[in-house]
């Protein structure tokens, strides 16, 4: 018996059918991506079009996240979290936040390179103007300083949710600090929606407008999963699970809302101030 006794501080993962079933619903929807943006594809003598193999991947993969998750809140809440664990976790996180920067920095490459050297069909039209003749860009100083307040603002929240928790052990403070971060993520998308609906430029046709609803859009995208990132953080506050020594889903959570506000940062220096 002495030999099955743990004696590390490592957790040991059963077998999991998530990281398959993740895999596979990923790829159902690029898959599925790729024929509705398409319009149809012919695959071995079917015809597939339309957003619904998209959407069924979509689904998969939000199955899986919710499962996965769950098990990870049940571990944790077994004691399977140790120190060494929790550092893992923190690890793998940043690394994630680090795979995002790249992200980020591919469409903050692409606006650059096209507003400095413009080329392509749109040269001629364009003559070294940015932005292109005919697009009507969005006053810097309006709508989008609003929504940089506001999440500027969230971020202060946040921190006085976090350092409640950490430092104070206030669960009252911590509730209400991060109630006020949820409720300005769903204000600022608001904001952001209501923006989109204004623009006098469109998706397809030009090259500002593809940057700009790309690199804005998977912002906004971020913003969404960082309110549900936070609201999971509120249920699972209120069922008891953060304490000041053990809290790291809830620092993951601060850590991904942080850096979608230093996102927003660059893009509306870049976008809407050096790009207007």
């Amino acid at each position: 018996m002495a030999a099955h006794v743990k004696n590390h501080d490592y957790h040991i993962l059963p077998p999991s059918i998530w990281p398959f079933v993740g895999a596979t619903s990923a790829f159902v929807m690029l898959f599925g991506a790729v024929i509705w943006m398409k319009g149809s594809v012919d695959l071995w003598g079917m015809t597939l079009a339309g957003p619904w193999l998209f959407a069924a991947g979509f689904i998969g993969v939000l199955g899986v996240m919710f499962a996965w998750w769950a098990d990870v809140v049940r571990e944790s809440n077994v004691g399977d979290h140790t120190p060494v664990v929790r550092i893992g976790l923190r690890y793998g996180f940043i690394f994630f936040i680090m795979s995002e920067v790249m992200f980020f920095a591919a469409w903050f490459w692409s606006f650059f390179k096209h507003a400095m050297y413009p080329m392509g069909p749109e040269a001629p039209a364009v003559d070294g103007v940015w932005p292109p003749v005919g697009i009507e860009t969005f006053d810097p100083w309006h709508l989008p300083l609003i929504n940089t307040l506001i999440l500027l603002l969230s971020g202060a929240t946040l921190t006085w949710a976090h350092h409640a928790l950490v430092h104070e052990d206030n669960r009252n403070d911590v509730k209400w600090g991060l109630i006020l971060t949820v409720v300005l993520g769903v204000i600022f998308t608001g904001f952001q929606a209501y923006e989109y609906s204004h623009a006098a430029f469109g998706f397809a046709g030009n090259i500002y407008g593809a940057n700009f609803f790309m690199a804005t859009g998977f912002h906004g995208a971020h913003v969404i999963i960082g309110t549900i990132f936070l609201a999971v953080c509120l249920f699972r506050l209120q069922a008891g699970h953060f304490t000041p020594e053990r809290h790291t889903g809830f620092e993951a959570a601060a850590w991904y809302w942080h850096f979608v506000d230093v996102v927003w940062l660059f893009l509306f220096a870049s976008i809407y101030i050096w790009g207007s």
